[in-house]
């Protein structure tokens, strides 16, 4: 091996050990210890010192008196970045679903037990879903959240499926069992459905647009619930379609079926 090649492949190296304690640490929460992130790295601890205090210098992750490591405040602004970024790829999809069924269409983004709305089109309907870029919904109470708990990780969707599951209409669903079927449900056909349980006389339809650590961000139509049941079919063979385009803008890989 050229003295340039081996020093490329110790840069990726280093490159790679960065980012699996920046995804550990945000994974993990509550402020690990060294000796504790060390193994879930897998690796020394000497190693470990190093990258975290490399991190720590570029404000990518920041360690307290006590010995515990957060992420920095450097990532905050690179997270909203990131996230207007993502809208601005997902947009031409999102436009040619607004196109084709002229209904309010949101994207949003997993954050906690909620999903957080980045961008939206609303329809152009006197009679219209509308809610607001910013606004936060939680997970078990809206289709696009049930479709981000449904593409999630075991792991990462048992806090939810622990409870409590707020009731916010009478159709909520608070029962974690009944919520793991329809999540099953929801698995299988990669559509999940909001039926007046986030607010009453809406209904909607969502998806997730999934990458290889789960889903990136959601799409969904939020429709007045006589017209929803009118058009169920249609507006889910649309939102099918653009959460294939929008796969395919954010260069992820999708089964074609």
């Amino acid at each position: 091996m050229s003295p340039t090649t081996s020093s490329s492949a110790s840069g990726l190296q280093v490159v790679r050990r960065a980012a699996s304690v920046l995804r550990v640490v945000g994974r993990e929460g509550g402020g690990p210890r060294l000796a504790d992130l060390a193994p879930m790295v897998d690796l020394p601890k000497t190693t470990l010192h190093r990258v975290v205090g490399a991190l720590a210098e570029e404000g990518l992750l920041r360690v307290d008196p006590s010995g515990r490591i957060w992420l920095g405040s450097e990532l905050i602004e690179l997270s909203r970045a990131a996230t207007a970024d993502l809208a601005a790829q997902v947009r031409p999809a999102v436009q040619r679903l607004h196109r084709a069924v002229d209904e309010t269409v949101d994207v949003a983004i997993v954050e906690g037990a909620t999903v957080r709305f980045i961008d939206q089109i609303q329809s152009t309907r006197p009679l219209r879903a509308v809610s607001a870029v910013g606004a936060v919904f939680p997970l078990h109470a809206s289709a696009n959240g049930k479709a981000a708990l449904a593409a999630m990780a075991p792991a990462d969707a048992a806090p939810v499926l622990a409870g409590p599951l707020e009731p916010l209409t009478p159709a909520t669903i608070t029962d974690a069992a009944v919520l793991r079927a329809e999540l099953a449900e929801i698995a299988r056909s990669g559509i999940g459905y909001d039926r007046q349980e986030h607010t009453v006389g809406i209904c909607a339809v969502g998806a997730a647009v999934v990458g290889p650590a789960g889903p990136v961000l959601t799409l969904s139509l939020p429709v007045p619930t006589d017209r929803f049941i009118e058009h169920q079919d249609d507006l889910v063979a649309a939102l099918r379609t653009a959460v294939a385009e929008a796969t395919d803008l954010l260069g992820l890989a999708h089964d074609p079926a």
